[in-house]
C-alpha cells in the first residue's frame, strides 16, 4: 500500500498510518470487527482506511483462518494492549513487542520492532528526520537494507563529545548509509554553554542549512530520554547530576531531543532548553508522521509527558511498558 498519491508532479508523501497494509493492520482490523464488535464503518474511520480495505482485510483474516473463536493469547495480549494504549492516549498507531520474560531488556524487542516499521514504512522522496539514543541505535541491526530513490535524512540533535563502546549519536548517518540516502547532520555538541552560542553555530557555522532543510520532514523518529540517575543522558555525560535534580525540581520527567518537559508535556523552564543543539518541537510537530520509539518502566512519566508533547501518529514499546502505561493511563483519551 503506498503512502504516495500518484498525481504527477503534485506527488505528495501522506500519513503512513492511514494507509499502511500488513499483518498487524489486518489483526487491528479483524480484533475491533469480531472481538469490539465495531462496525466496518466504525473501524475505516477509526484506522483512517476505507470500508472496501476493510471489508477485504477482513476476508483476508478468514481465507488465512486468522479468525477462529478467539485470537491466539499471544497475539490477543499484544493487541489487546495495542487497542488500550491508542484508546486512553489517543495515538493513531501502536505497536506493542513481546518481551522473553519477566525483567527482560526491553531494548532490544523494541529495536526490532521499530526496525521492522521503519523498514516498510520508506518510500521515495521522503524527508527524514532521526533522533539518536541505545534503543534506535540498536534498530539499525534490524532494518532492511536498500535504496530508496531520492530519500533525505536529518540528525534532529547534536552529537556527544566523548563515546563508551558506540556512538548513539550517529544513528542518522549510519541509517542513511543503509539507504544509501542523503544525510544532514548536525554537526555540534548535543548541549552547547548558552544560547548565545547556539545562536552562532546556527547562523554563522553552517548549520542553517539543516535546520532549513528540516522544514517540511515527512516523517520523524525519536526516543523519550528519562531523568533517571542511570539515564543515557548521563551516561554520556551530557547533563550533571546537578542538572538532572534542577530539572526534577522544576518538574521535568523526561527529554525529547535535549528538550526538557513535565509530565503534562509542557517544557520547564530551565537554561537547558536553551541550550540544547535540536531541530525546534514546532518543526517535529509539523511532521506528518511522528514515531516515537521507547519503553522502560523508569520513563513511564517521561513517556506520558512525551505522549502529550509530541502527539505521536506511532508509538513502538514492550508490553511491561504498555502495561504500566495503561495503569496510568487518563480516564478519557487525551
Amino acid at each position: 500500500m503506498s503512502v504516495i498519491e500518484d498525481q504527477g508532479e503534485h506527488a505528495k508523501i501522506q500519513p503512513i498510518t492511514s494507509s499502511r497494509r500488513s499483518p498487524r493492520l489486518r489483526q487491528r482490523v479483524a480484533w475491533m470487527y469480531y472481538v469490539e464488535e465495531m462496525t466496518q464503518s466504525a473501524i475505516a474511520d477509526a484506522l483512517g482506511i476505507g470500508r472496501i480495505t476493510v471489508v477485504r482485510l477482513l476476508s483476508e483474516a478468514r481465507a488465512m483462518n486468522e479468525v477462529r473463536i478467539s485470537l491466539s493469547r499471544d497475539v490477543a495480549l499484544l493487541s489487546r494492549l495495542e487497542i488500550g494504549l491508542q484508546n486512553a492516549y489517543g495515538v493513531p498507531e501502536v505497536i506493542v513487542a513481546p518481551l522473553s520474560g519477566a525483567g527482560a531488556d526491553p531494548r532490544p524487542a523494541i529495536a526490532a520492532a521499530a526496525g521492522e516499521f521503519v523498514s516498510d514504512m520508506l518510500r521515495p522522496d521522503m524527508k527524514v528526520g532521526l533522533g539518536w539514543g541505545t534503543t534506535l541505535n540498536k534498530a539499525l541491526s534490524f532494518i532492511n537494507e536498500r535504496q530508496v530513490p531520492r530519500l533525505s535524512v536529518v540528525s534532529l540533535l547534536g552529537g556527544i563529545t566523548r563515546a563508551r563502546q558506540a556512538n548513539p549519536a550517529e544513528f542518522a548517518w549510519q541509517f542513511s548509509r543503509i539507504f544509501m540516502a542523503e544525510c544532514y547532520l548536525l554537526a555540534a555538541p548535543a548541549i552547547v554553554d548558552s544560547a548565545a552560542t547556539k545562536r552562532t553555530l546556527i547562523e554563522r557555522c553552517g548549520l542553517k542549512e539543516v535546520f532549513d532543510f528540516s522544514h517540511g520532514l515527512d516523517v520523524v523518529v525519536v526516543s523519550v530520554g528519562s531523568l533517571a540517575h542511570n539515564s543515557t543522558t548521563q551516561f554520556y555525560g551530557n547533563i550533571s547530576a546537578a542538572d538532572q535534580d534542577e530539572l526534577r525540581s522544576c518538574g521535568g520527567v523526561g527529554d525529547v531531543l535535549y528538550n526538557f518537559f513535565d509530565i503534562e508535556g509542557r517544557v520547564v523552564d530551565h537554561p537547558l532548553n536553551e541550550r540544547s543543539m535540536s531541530i525546534p518541537l514546532a518543526t517535529l510537530n509539523a511532521a506528518p508522521n511522528r514515531v516515537l520509539v521507547s519503553g522502560g518502566l523508569d520513563k513511564i512519566d517521561a513517556m506520558v509527558g512525551a505522549f502529550k508533547l509530541l502527539r505521536p501518529t506511532v508509538v513502538i514499546t514492550d508490553e511491561a511498558t504498555a502495561e504500566a502505561l495503561l495503569a496510568r493511563a487518563p480516564t478519557t483519551a487525551g
